[in-house]
This record gives structure tokens, sequence and C-alpha cells, in this order.
């Protein structure tokens, strides 16, 4: 029996930035490709949709207005050990020292979708092949 692909199959993508703008066109392109897609524009409510979405992938900026995105990153790795985590800041930050098992990347804005595209590939490759 052929099951068609649905709703509960599509992989679900978070993002935690305070740039609506940049959210919205995330939004579209990840909607174009067939995700499921929340926005949220702090961390506060970040890790509530992190609870309540379980998302298969989290683009996560660093500076939000309650706080440090990337210092929060170590914790939702560990925490959630299956998420594909894209880092992202307007600056290159130091990356805070992330748990040996996270799978997570880092890309600097302006952001380009080739780049998004690549460094999703690499990650879920590396998590298909571990």
């Amino acid at each position: 029996m052929n099951k068609k692909p649905g709703m509960n199959d599509r992989k679900k993508v978070l993002i935690i930035d305070d740039e609506v703008e940049l959210c919205h066109l995330l939004k579209s392109y990840f909607e174009r490709k067939e995700y499921e897609v929340v926005i949220t524009h702090t961390l506060k409510d970040g890790r509530e949709q992190l609870q309540s979405f379980n998302p298969d992938i989290l683009f996560l900026d660093n500076n939000l207005p309650d706080g440090s995105g990337w210092q929060m990153a170590p914790q939702i790795a560990l925490e959630h050990p299956t998420v594909l985590i894209t880092l992202f800041s307007g600056y290159y930050p130091k990356v805070p020292p992330m748990p040996a098992n996270a799978k997570y990347t880092v890309v600097e804005k302006p952001i380009s979708f080739a780049d998004i595209d690549k460094n999703l590939q690499a990650l879920m490759q590396d998590t298909a092949n571990s």
C-alpha cells in the first residue's frame, strides 16, 4: 500500500530570529520545499516552540531581544539531540563549546539559500551516516 506524503511526513523547521523580513523570506523558501515552518522572535518563545512543535531543523540567530541564541545552543543540543541546528549571525561570534554529538552548522548573514541547502544536506548526510 502506497502512502501519500502528508503533513505528518513533512520536515519541521523552527526559525528563531528577530529580523521579521528574514524570517518571512526563510519561511517562504522552506514552505516551497514542503517543510512545515514556525517562526519566533525571542529565545523564550523559541524554547516553548522547541517543546511543542518538536522541529527537525532549527535556525537560531545569535543576537535576540532576550539574550544570545548561540549561548543557548549547547543546552538546546543536549535537550534535543536529534535537531539539526543552524547558527547564524550578521557577524561571526565565537561558537560556544557544543556537545560532541551535536548536529550543527554555522552560517554568516547575509544568508545565501545555496549555503543553507549545502549545509542542511551535509547535516542530513552526517545524521544518516551516524
